[in-house]
């Protein structure tokens, strides 16, 4: 892994909401193929180091960089045309819509010639395609993709957010707390689409608090303290107590061993 190339890295970000500094300085290293856990407790600044990775803010200091080259997200849009995808821990569908047409949310594709152009009507066909090609890319068990997404269960409704996120993801897939809330099974569930989204070639963020869940599936972990980065672990080497040490600041980054920690 310490190999691979860099696809994302931030350095020296800065973010400030009055007094409050959010971001102090941070760096973060994003590599081909792997899953990153980004982990810290609460006002660590993971929130919003994520926010500043996906154009959701904008640093008021420091720099991105996208395959090594710097990029300056003016919102979301921006990071979406980038190839950077985000799937929140709200989910953001629509209970009443298809599957098919909670994929293409916010990206519909018209009809071509003067019915789309000039009646803006949606090619609802094509859609649904794509939909289920997509969809059948990463093996997600779903009946049918025109039935709401309301008589899903919670586990495959954030199996179709990630999916979605998946789906036009170029570059990055960034994922805020993916199994909040499911059982295990359904966790189970979203963690192995997670696996397939990372097997596709995309690299993924994701951002947890449930411990196991992150020593399961994370190649590493990024731990986040005090709106800096500070360390990087490999949870194949660290025991998950002292990794919860490292987050609380009950272990400093010197006391960690050499073999604990990632590159």
């Amino acid at each position: 892994m310490a190999n691979a190339p860099l696809v994302m890295q931030a350095r020296g970000l800065v973010k400030r909401y009055g007094q409050v500094t959010a971001l102090d300085g941070a760096d973060f290293e994003l590599r081909a193929g792997e899953i990153l856990a980004v982990i810290g407790d609460n006002g660590a600044g993971k929130s919003s180091l994520i926010k500043a990775l996906s154009g959701a803010t904008i640093p008021d200091a420091g720099e991105i960089l996208v395959d090594g080259q710097p990029i300056h997200f003016r919102s979301p849009i921006d990071a979406r045309l980038a190839g950077i995808e985000c799937c929140y821990q709200d989910l953001a569908v629509a209970p009443a819509m298809t599957i098919a047409e909670n994929l293409f949310l916010g990206r519909e594709i018209r009809r071509e010639g003067f019915l789309g152009s000039a009646l803006r009507m949606l090619d609802k066909k094509k859609m649904l395609e794509i939909a289920v090609q997509r969809m059948a890319d990463l093996k997600v068990g779903i009946r049918s993709m025109t039935q709401a997404v309301e008589t899903l269960s919670g586990g495959q409704r954030q199996c179709v957010a990630v999916a979605r996120a998946a789906a036009f993801a170029r570059h990055v897939v960034i994922l805020d707390e993916p199994t909040a809330a499911l059982g295990v099974k359904e966790g189970n569930m979203v963690l192995e689409l997670i696996r397939r989204v990372r097997d596709k070639g995309l690299p993924v963020i994701l951002i947890s608090h449930n411990m196991p869940h992150v020593f399961e599936i994370a190649d590493r972990i990024h731990v986040a303290r005090l709106g800096k980065r500070a360390a990087i672990l490999n949870p194949k080497k660290i025991s998950m107590s002292d990794t919860v040490a490292v987050m609380t600041g009950a272990m400093t980054p010197e006391q960690i061993p050499a073999e604990c920690l990632a590159h």
